[in-house]
């Protein structure tokens, strides 16, 4: 791959409708195959996302990469800080694949404004900033917190709503109504990759036997396995072997 979005977000480069269209589609399509694999990928940020010169795009990076498992508690130090959803920032460790929908939301607005939307300098000014934008979280919003996340938002400074068409007026209208689907602060109102591929953003796009899904679910059991160095070094030659027999 020629570059990544992180390249062209930061450069001059001009962009058609289509060219954003045709990047958002082609993200919401692999973390459609992610997710339906039962993988979270955990780190979408725009370095992650490598493109082409035909604007052919690809997920990488899948290193903190994990099942999407109800039972068991995973760590909360994942995605990096910009492109973090609230439940990460508030240390909840029962997050689900929402938290992907989360980073997408922020990236594809900052390659719509050139401009990072949570540029926080730390964990507290991150979720000011996400406050700022979405305004306090509702009791009904809270409800997939923990009993502490809940009293630490409590007492924050209550801050408004702001409307999004009116902070970002230059984006399209259908562009950022997606986007605000899936900036929720409750992910549990978080747009779904399947429903966001079906936004009228993306009508010319969506192509439901275009979009494949994963049909056997991910299988990470060989990470909890004790092995010795050298049989990792058996498993990864055998691994080789398999894409280029000797």
């Amino acid at each position: 791959m020629d570059g990544d979005l992180h390249n062209i977000i930061n450069s001059n480069q001009e962009l058609e409708s289509l060219h954003y269209e045709f990047f958002l589609y082609q993200i919401l399509c692999g973390l459609k195959y992610i997710h339906s694999a039962n993988v979270l990928h955990r780190d979408l940020k725009p370095s992650n996302l490598l493109v082409n010169a035909n604007c052919d795009l690809k997920i990488c990076d899948f290193g903190l990469a994990r099942g999407n498992s109800e039972h068991n508690a995973m760590t909360e130090y994942v995605v990096t800080r910009w492109y973090r959803a609230p439940e990460l920032l508030l240390n909840s460790s029962a997050y689900t694949s929402a938290i992907d929908i989360w980073s997408v939301g922020c990236i594809f607005l900052e390659l719509l404004t050139r401009q990072t939307v949570f540029p926080g300098r730390d964990f507290v000014h991150q979720l000011h900033l996400i406050l700022e934008l979405l305004g306090s979280p509702s009791e009904e919003e809270l409800g997939s917190l923990s009993e502490n996340a809940k009293q630490y938002l409590r007492q924050l400074p209550y801050h408004s709503r702001q409307s999004f068409f009116v902070r970002f007026p230059n984006v399209p209208y259908q562009a950022l109504d997606l986007i605000v689907r899936m900036l929720k602060f409750d992910p549990r109102q978080r747009i779904s990759v399947e429903d966001a591929l079906d936004h009228p953003y993306l009508a010319e796009l969506h192509e439901f036997t275009d979009e494949p899904v994963c049909l056997t679910p991910f299988n990470f059991d060989l990470e909890d396995q004790p092995f010795t160095v050298e049989e990792i070094k058996e498993l990864i030659y055998r691994e080789a072997l398999a894409f280029s027999p000797p």
